[in-house]
C-alpha cells in the first residue's frame, strides 16, 4: 500500500491515516521507516489536509515527497501556477506535527516551517478534532489516544 499511494485529490481511507500516523509517530520518535515509507506518510498526511481544507490559495511542500495544494476559509482558489501562501518543511517536521510531537509556534521559531504570504499560517489545521481512534498502547506523546487528523 505504501508505495502506491500517491497525492490524487482523494481522501485517504481511515486505514490508510491510521497507518499513516502510526509511522509519523515512529519517525516523531527517530525510527527509521525507510524512504518509501517516509515518502507515503507525508502524502497521506498531506492529501488529508488538502481534503479538510480544499482550494488553491496555499500550497504545502514536503520535499522531496508531495506538495498539495490547500485553501484557507474560503479566501479564493489560486487557479495558475504557484500560489501566494507557500508552507515548506522537512518530512520529520511534518510527522512531529502531526503527532503533536512538535507546536506550529516551536516549529516557525526554530526555521523548521518556512512560510511566505500574509495566509500562511496553519497552525490550526495540526489542533484539529480527531476522527482516528488509534488503539491503547499505540505510542502517541502524551498518551493521546486518538490521533491529530481529522
Amino acid at each position: 500500500m505504501w508505495e502506491a499511494y500517491r497525492v490524487k485529490n482523494t481522501r485517504p481511507t481511515p486505514g490508510q491515516l491510521r497507518e499513516a500516523l502510526l509511522n509519523a509517530n515512529s519517525v516523531a520518535q527517530g525510527t527509521d521507516v525507510g524512504r518509501p515509507g517516509l515518502a507515503a506518510v507525508c502524502r497521506v498526511i498531506l492529501a488529508e489536509l488538502a481534503a479538510q481544507h480544499p482550494g488553491g490559495s496555499l500550497e504545502i511542500r514536503v520535499p522531496p515527497f508531495a506538495a498539495v495544494q490547500a485553501g484557507l476559509g474560503g479566501r479564493g482558489d489560486h487557479t495558475r501556477g504557484t500560489p501566494p501562501n507557500v508552507v515548506e518543511m522537512s518530512p520529520e517536521t511534518l510527522c512531529r506535527l502531526a503527532v503533536a510531537d512538535l507546536s506550529w509556534t516551536d516549529a516557525t521559531a526554530a526555521f523548521l516551517v518556512r512560510a511566505s504570504g500574509i495566509h500562511t499560517d496553519i497552525s490550526a489545521w495540526f489542533d484539529w478534532e480527531p476522527h482516528i481512534l488509534l488503539e491503547p498502547g499505540d505510542g502517541l506523546p502524551g498518551g493521546q489516544r486518538q490521533a491529530r487528523i481529522g
